[in-house]
């Protein structure tokens, strides 16, 4: 645990911001009850939920470029291969280690294999690898390649819909039951975190890293300008009916019209935190990311494997019912898991301990 290095407030508060809403959409007192916004699109189209990954993973491509970009400019990328390599690998396993926990502890049929986690560690590693061996132009030939090519694979694989689409078909012969879902009688699965849609998941992360390049020259406007066109682009894919804008599929719409509303709230957050002093209010979960998303993940199996969970919710907050009704209800539960470990990591970071993955 060492304290961090220098750093750009509003990315750690931007960074904040998604670890909290990670939080309060997997949490939920009541599965039953939750509040449209609250939950992911059943397949096309997006709702606020649907922004939360997606923006930490092009924090994750900014936060490279601020932590390398200035290493790769004095030419001294090379050496930062091993440790991209190292850290994203430790991500990974932190996340198959998770999800064994839930195996064990949850008596759940099959170990998961992909993960949030996973996703993460895998798009570290591969944007930080790309990132050293390619620059400006080479960066944007492959952001450019991944999301053609990967639109194409969905174009010509078949219907985009959950049963039919190529990209749950090749996870389900690949993954069988360790994906997310699973139908040993047809052989039919998706996960929404597969291993052919991380492909897309990788786009988002590049285009965070290009932003983040922006944002270390001081160049606001291209920034602007990245957002902008990116997030119409997005929109018009999915407008004119060639790519639905589709997280399950993290289709090439998707990590456009996301990338570019990440990279607008880049620029907010930029604006109203670093140059006009506005209080980070977040950054104590962004300092802690990793760490708050596993602790999290941990109590949450805890709670629900030794059967505290139920007892929790029924005494502790079903006095709020008639008050609220049972939305409000659900919905308190998931603010106030929040706010024990906004605790937490507020402590964390006043004795100034980081813990690092």
């Amino acid at each position: 645990m060492n304290p961090p290095s220098k750093r750009i407030a509003s990315v750690d508060a931007l960074r904040g911001l998604a670890v909290a809403a990670m939080l309060l959409v997997n949490n939920p007192g009541d599965w039953g009850y939750i509040y449209a916004p609250l939950e992911h699109a059943a397949w096309n189209g997006w709702t606020p939920t649907d922004l939360v990954f997606p923006f930490f993973l092009f924090i994750v491509g900014v936060s490279l470029s601020l932590a390398m970009g200035g290493r790769i400019d004095a030419g001294e990328g090379a050496a930062q291969r091993g440790t991209v390599i190292k850290r994203g690998l430790r991500i990974l396993a932190l996340g198959l280690v998770l999800h064994a926990l839930a195996w064990w502890l949850m008596g759940k049929p099959a170990l998961r294999i992909p993960g949030v986690l996973q996703r993460i560690g895998l798009c570290f590693a591969f944007a930080g690898l790309i990132a050293i061996q390619w620059r400006a132009t080479g960066q944007r030939v492959w952001l450019a390649a991944l999301l053609a090519g990967y639109g194409a694979l969905l174009l010509w694989g078949g219907p985009l819909d959950k049963a039919g689409n190529i990209a749950s078909r090749i996870d389900a012969w690949l993954l069988g039951p360790h994906g997310y879902e699973w139908n040993a009688a047809t052989g039919a699965g998706h996960d929404p975190e597969g291993i052919v849609s991380t492909l897309g998941a990788l786009a988002t992360t590049l285009l965070g890293w290009r932003c983040g390049e922006a944002l270390r020259a001081g160049a606001l406007k291209r920034l602007a300008a990245i957002g902008l066109t990116a997030a119409a682009a997005g929109f018009a894919l999915d407008a004119i009916g060639l790519m639905p804008i589709n997280k399950n599929l993290w289709t090439p719409s998707f990590v456009l019209f996301t990338g570019g509303l990440a990279a607008l709230a880049l620029l907010g957050a930029h604006a109203l935190i670093d140059r006009w002093g506005a209080p980070p209010l977040f950054r104590s979960f962004g300092v802690n990311a990793i760490a708050a998303y596993a602790g999290a993940w941990m109590c949450t199996v805890f709670l629900a494997s030794f059967g505290w969970m139920a007892p929790l919710y029924a005494h502790g907050f079903g006095w709020l019912e008639p008050l609220v009704g049972p939305y409000g209800r659900s919905l308190v539960f998931a603010l106030a898991f929040v706010a024990v470990w906004w605790a937490i990591v507020r402590v964390l970071d006043a004795r100034r301990l980081y813990i690092k993955v």
